[in-house]
């Protein structure tokens, strides 16, 4: 790991700590920590971590910005961080200034779609927008009749149908209805929704990869501290055994999901193959763990980790509500079938092992 990519992280992980104890936001009904989080986290740059200086961003690399996007997951982060940095991201693919405050982007599913109009307004509707309405503004990708372009639109002129999803964040319809954007510029040649839905994929599956980690943390240290039968419940051989198989599943999310945005740091081309399998496996894997994972982190816990004051529902309630965002899992293994069988069987084995 770089030095830069330490301090960045290690940056991240103090504020969390202090202003973002999931304890402490927990137990706080009104919301109040929000806003403190948010400033220290604009203050420190990292919402804009992805935006080069001359685009009114921090600069950092993409490996600073994966690692803050894992230690996010860790603390369970509730505010629109990972979409706002995905949205700075994709804004300075097109060469277009990020404004200041909370971001997100759209469309945020594959089967989605945004248009270009002839007048240079946008039309259309994208489900399951995160944050969408905390957001200042909205990342868009739309395709016209000249391709795709990237543009910012102001979120005060959409209407946003408020929703929420299984961890009670915001999970919002957004409908452009003959919306002028704020800036509109041409996509780069080759970056297409694919490259955005796969970017925003691997986005998920470090945070799944993150929350995994600390549940693991959790469970464990609930086990040695809960007495049953008059000894430690780590001690009961189908505890060690599920504690086992729950650090198997998060192993297995890290490495995936780290391996993607390796592999996303040495070849940003998205219509790659290497890309391609890395990034859709990471959200496939990540997300059966997520499932499996926080089962048996719930089931280690008993009937405590399904109460509301418990900080367990944090962890495994986003974990699962983060396999939905930019694809679910179910249509990325159809598409890496589609990709598979499109290649021959001839390909299979190679195009396996070279990863």
């Amino acid at each position: 790991m770089a030095e830069s990519e330490n301090i960045v992280v290690e940056t991240a992980e103090k504020i969390f700590a202090d202003l973002a104890d999931v304890q402490a936001v927990t137990s706080d009904k009104t919301g109040g920590w929000k806003a403190p989080l948010w400033q220290a986290l604009t203050e420190a740059g990292l919402p804009l971590s992805w935006v080069s200086e001359d685009c009114g961003g921090a600069g950092a690399s993409l490996a600073d910005g994966f690692g803050v996007l894992g230690a996010a997951g860790r603390f369970a982060i509730a505010v629109p961080l990972a979409e706002t940095m995905l949205a700075g991201w994709l804004l300075a693919q097109a060469k277009i200034t990020s404004p200041d405050g909370e971001m997100t982007v759209a469309p945020a599913s594959p089967k989605d779609r945004i248009t270009l109009n002839a007048d240079g307004t946008l039309s259309g509707r994208a489900r399951g927008v995160p944050f969408a309405k905390a957001a200042k503004h909205v990342a868009v990708l739309a395709s016209g009749a000249n391709g795709w372009s990237i543009a910012l639109v102001d979120a005060s002129k959409l209407r946003i149908e408020a929703g929420l999803n299984l961890a009670n964040d915001n999970s919002d319809v957004v409908t452009f209805d003959k919306v002028s954007p704020v800036t509109i510029k041409p996509a780069p040649k080759g970056f297409d929704q694919t490259a955005l839905m796969l970017m925003g994929g691997v986005v998920r599956s470090l945070q799944i990869a993150g929350a995994l980690e600390s549940m693991l943390d959790i469970s464990v240290r609930y086990s040695n501290e809960r007495v049953a039968f008059e000894k430690k419940i780590s001690k009961f051989q189908a505890v060690q055994h599920n504690l086992a198989r729950l650090a198997g599943e998060s192993a297995a999310a890290l490495a995936a999901a780290t391996s993607a945005a390796d592999t996303i740091n040495d070849d940003s081309s998205f219509d790659d193959d290497a890309v391609f399998l890395e990034t859709v496996a990471a959200k496939i894997r990540c997300s059966e763990a997520a499932e499996k994972g926080g089962a048996i982190a719930h089931q280690v816990h008993g009937a405590i980790g399904f109460t509301i004051e418990h900080i367990l529902h944090r962890y495994s309630l986003r974990a699962l509500s983060w396999r939905d965002d930019f694809g679910s899992e179910s249509y990325w293994a159809v598409e890496l079938g589609k990709r598979v069988a499109a290649r021959g069987a001839d390909d299979l084995w190679p195009l396996v092992a070279s990863r």
